[in-house]
C-alpha cells in the first residue's frame, strides 16, 4: 500500500506540474479580434447559435456568470457563449472561463488561454474577479458535463456550491446562464464514475468521471480525451436575471444555490420546450 501511495503522489505531482500557471495577461484581445469573425460564423452555421439576454449582464465591472454545462470535453455551450460575449461587449472587456486542469494542459489547446481560459480553482477565480473581469464558471464540472444524454435537460451541480462563497467574498453579482443542446453533441451513455475510481484517475488527476459515449468518427468511446467530431446540434443560451451582491450577502449558501439552480432549470425548461428534435433543435 505504501508503494501504491507513492505512485499516486508522484502521478498527482506530474499532472499538476503540467497545468499552466494562471496568467491573466495570456488573454489576447488582438488574437480574439482576429479569430472572432470566422469562429462566430462557424458557430452560427454549425451550431446555429442562439444567445439571448446578454443585456442582463452588467455592462462593466466584475461579475460571476454561473452556467449549466454540457457536451463533454468539447463543450459547444462554452464555445458559443464566449464568442457571443466577446461580440456583444467587445474583446477589450476582460472575460475569463474556468476549465478542468486537463483541458487547459492538453496539447493543441493553447489558443484557449488566449481567449481567457484558466484552470478551475478558487485562487484563479478570485484573481480574475479582483482584476475586475467577468468570469464564467460551471460548478457541475465533469459530473454534469458527462451526464447521460437522456438527462440533458436536468440542471445538477452535484451539490457543488463553492461559487456562492466566491461571489460573496468578491462582492459581485451572480448571473445564471442557461443553455441547451450541448449534451446532444454526442450520445453520452454513462458518467463512468465507477470507472474513474477503478482506474484511480479520481486520485491522480482530480477526474471524477471516465465517460462512456457514442460519437463520430470513433463510435463507442471510453473517456472523452480522444479528439472527436461534435454533432451539429443547435445551441440555445439564455441569460437569466442577476442575483445582486446585497441579496447574496444576507442569504446563506443553500438559499443562493437553490435560487441559481432554480433560475437555470426554468431557463433550460423554456429553451427545451422550443426544441422539436434532438440535434436538429
Amino acid at each position: 500500500m505504501a508503494v501504491l501511495g507513492d505512485v499516486l503522489n508522484w502521478t498527482r505531482h506530474q499532472v499538476a506540474s503540467r497545468v499552466p500557471r494562471a496568467d491573466l495577461d495570456q488573454r489576447d484581445p488582438d488574437y480574439i479580434r482576429e479569430q472572432l469573425p470566422g469562429l462566430w460564423l462557424l458557430a452560427s452555421l454549425y451550431f446555429r447559435a442562439d444567445v439571448r439576454g446578454l443585456d442582463r449582464i452588467p455592462a462593466d465591472g466584475p461579475v460571476l456568470m454561473v452556467g449549466n454545462h454540457s457536451g463533454g470535453n468539447l463543450p459547444p455551450d462554452t464555445f458559443v457563449f464566449t464568442l457571443a460575449f466577446c461580440s456583444y461587449f467587445g474583446v477589450e472587456r476582460p472575460f475569463y472561463q474556468l476549465a478542468h486542469n486537463l483541458v487547459v494542459s492538453m496539447p493543441g489547446l493553447g489558443s484557449l488561454r488566449k481567449f481567457g481560459t484558466v484552470a478551475a480553482n478558487h485562487e484563479n477565480a478570485e484573481l480574475a474577479l479582483k482584476s475586475g473581469a467577468a468570469l464564467l464558471v460551471y460548478p457541475g464540472g465533469d459530473y454534469e458535463v458527462f451526464r447521460p444524454s437522456w438527462q440533458r435537460h436536468d440542471v445538477d451541480f452535484g451539490g457543488r456550491k463553492g461559487y456562492v462563497k466566491l461571489a460573496r467574498e468578491a462582492g459581485v453579482p451572480i448571473v445564471p446562464i442557461a443553455s441547451v443542446g450541448g449534451q446532444e453533441a454526442a450520445l453520452f451513455l454513462d458518467r463512468g464514475q465507477w470507472l474513474a475510481k477503478l482506474l484511480m484517475v479520481d486520485k491522480m488527476a482530480r477526474l471524477k468521471s471516465v465517460p462512456i459515449l457514442l460519437a463520430p468518427p470513433w463510435g463507442l468511446t471510453v473517456s472523452d480525451m480522444v479528439p472527436r467530431l461534435p454533432l451539429p446540434t443547435k445551441i440555445a443560451i439564455e441569460v437569466q436575471d442577476p442575483i445582486e451582491p446585497d441579496d447574496i450577502a444576507v442569504s446563506d449558501d443553500d438559499v443562493v444555490h437553490e435560487k441559481v439552480e432554480a433560475a437555470l432549470q426554468a431557463g433550460v425548461d423554456r429553451l427545451a420546450a422550443e426544441r422539436r428534435f434532438p440535434v436538429l433543435g
